[in-house]
């Protein structure tokens, strides 16, 4: 698949493909540009390829078919450490017997740094993540949050334009993973450095990310800002892994322009955008967020697709209701609500009729 950022590809994989075995491809053709000063994370689950595509970049693995390039040049037969490029890990790599000074000095002076130019560097590093007091302490000393931040100021103590992160923050508990979060975008954007993250949390990359690309089964399967991949979905696999979804099968009857009507399961007719089915005949699951479905007459327009529900589950989660439905046949339809003062709770058992805006509707590939 070929993805293009728009800008000067400052990083480019060039019909790359990687086997382990010789016979099976984790990374099939992949055709990826990454511009300069880009936060672009690759997301997606274990096993479809996006680990492997970083570990090329970074030198860790050689790519079996294409061309990888840096700045312009190709990089596929520099070494690691010649590639100028920061790593971050979710392990923090830190050596336990050095300092935090001196781990921020080591790959300084592996580049035969003098030694007043290594101390102003690993100063300004620290600085960069308010560490600067720790440059005396060992990483056992630290918490994780504290190690996380001197493994992020290794990674630009020798003003690398481009930072690798593999699931940087997976060893973090859930509150310090979110703070951190902000603090590595907030870096990004203060320093202009191309950051290319790794991870399988889909939170994660459409906080921080300014493209995000989602693996499966060793390619992208979209490429796009965040908010246009959880609103506009191309595929039923990106639909699923982004954010929760509810889902209907059906077929395709007719397709009209921007619309199509899809006769469900239970006899139901529905009308979508067709995203991504050609003809009538084409079996197809519509796709509609949670967030984006009504249940009250007032806020249903005449433009507004209705259809019939039971109520089958109804779940307080203090800002917001959530509620389980039976709709078409499909017992795990859920509608999620504000936690408003006017919002009516509703009773298992209960008959309602729930309704969405057809731009809000997706006709998908049947999966």
């Amino acid at each position: 698949m070929s993805a293009d950022s728009g800008n000067p590809a400052f990083v480019a994989f060039e019909h790359v493909q990687k086997s382990y075995d010789g016979e099976t491809l984790v990374v099939k053709d992949l055709n990826l540009s990454i511009g300069k000063g880009e936060f672009l994370t690759m997301l997606g689950p274990s096993g479809s390829g996006k680990t492997t595509c970083l570990m090329m970049l970074a030198g860790f693995e050689t790519a079996t078919h294409g061309e990888i390039r840096l700045g312009g040049r190709p990089i596929n037969n520099i070494p690691p450490h010649k590639r100028g490029i920061g790593m971050v890990f979710q392990n923090y790599a830190l050596f336990p017997h050095m300092t935090v000074g001196e781990n921020l000095a080591f790959p300084l002076e592996v580049r035969k740094m003098d030694k007043a130019t290594i101390e102003a560097k690993v100063a300004r590093a620290l600085d960069m993540v308010q560490m600067g007091r720790f440059a005396g302490r060992r990483p056992a000393q630290m918490s994780g949050g504290q190690q996380q931040r001197i493994a992020l100021a290794r990674a630009l103590v020798f003003d690398a334009e481009l930072v690798l992160m593999d699931e940087p923050l997976g060893a973090l508990d859930k509150q310090l993973r979110e703070h951190m979060q902000y603090e590595i975008k907030h870096l990004h954007e203060q320093l202009g450095i191309t950051v290319v993250y790794v991870t399988h949390d889909q939170s994660e990359a459409l906080t921080m990310s300014d493209r995000v690309a989602v693996f499966n089964d060793g390619r992208i399967q979209q490429l796009d800002p965040p908010e246009d991949l959880y609103e506009r979905p191309t595929n039923s696999f990106v639909a699923q892994f982004i954010g929760e979804n509810n889902t209907l099968s059906g077929v395709v009857e007719t397709i009209s322009g921007d619309r199509c009507a899809v006769r469900l399961a239970d006899g139901s007719l529905v009308h979508a955008l067709p995203v991504n089915v050609s003809k009538p005949g084409d079996r197809t699951l519509i796709s509609i967020r949670p967030e984006r479905v009504e249940f009250r007459p007032d806020r249903l327009p005449q433009d507004t697709y209705r259809i019939e529900a039971e109520v089958l589950e109804f779940i307080y989660m203090g800002d917001s209701f959530r509620t389980r439905l039976r709709v078409a046949g499909n017992d795990n339809f859920i509608m999620k609500c504000r936690n408003a003062v006017d919002q009516r709770r509703l009773a298992a058992g209960e008959k309602v009729v729930i309704g969405w805006h057809v731009a809000d509707c997706r006709a998908l590939d049947s999966a």
